[in-house]
């Protein structure tokens, strides 16, 4: 999967990254000003797909840690994380990484910014979601419901067939684990000195054959 050099290929990522996080932010801004917490209702007239509008205080899929300190310790790892994931993604836009490999780590990475917006800055700009009472205020005169850090992430898609309700960061994340599943061989394809892939029955004269991270050769 060609995708052009560096600059094209940065440009890329960066809109990919963008559009993953603007649909995640907007539709959870949609979500937590217009719906009361717990409330639901189908998409597209049909129950395979569901808005159902909870929160929680942490990992993917309605996972948490309890406590305040576990929820700033979590913010935390994620911020440190998505520092590791950008510089990551740097180094294959750099090393010319097969596209997809870039693509499944470019939404990983979006994802991770998904949820981190919520958790450094929901509790600040956002009043309580209450079960079944008045929805939420943005930028409401008191302030937010909880500090930097603190704030919950809105999660709001539920399908019947699977328990945790999630968010388009979460299908972002997940989609970019499955697509590196795929594509996993894309890491350490066989490679001549030369920096040219080669056949699989091809060796390094030794009989055993040669084979290089996916960030170390050329796209093809």
């Amino acid at each position: 999967m060609g995708i052009g050099g560096n600059g094209r290929r940065f440009s890329w990522v960066m809109l990919l990254i963008g559009l993953v996080l603007v649909a995640d932010q907007c539709l959870k801004i949609w979500v937590k000003t217009h719906l009361h917490y717990g409330e639901e209702f189908s998409l597209f007239g049909q129950g395979w797909l569901s808005i159902h509008f909870v929160e929680n205080n942490g990992m993917a899929f309605g996972f948490s840690l309890r406590g305040m300190y576990g929820k700033i310790l979590l913010s935390l790892f994620r911020i440190l994380a998505v520092g590791f994931l950008s510089y990551f993604v740097y180094r294959l836009i750099v090393e010319m990484a097969p596209g997809r490999v870039l693509v499944a780590f470019s939404l990983i990475l979006a994802g991770a910014l998904g949820n981190i917006l919520d958790s450094a800055f929901y509790g600040l700009i956002f009043s309580e979601s209450y079960f079944h009472g008045s929805v939420a205020r943005l930028f409401p005169p008191e302030g937010g419901y909880a500090g930097f850090l603190q704030g919950k992430v809105v999660d709001m898609l539920h399908l019947p067939f699977f328990k945790p309700v999630f968010n388009i960061a979460d299908l972002a994340i997940s989609s970019g684990v499955i697509l590196l599943i795929i594509c996993y061989r894309d890491f350490f394809r066989p490679v001549s000195e030369a920096g040219l892939p080669v056949s699989a029955g091809s060796n390094d004269g030794d009989g055993a054959p040669t084979s290089h991270p996916a960030g170390s050769e050329a796209e093809h």
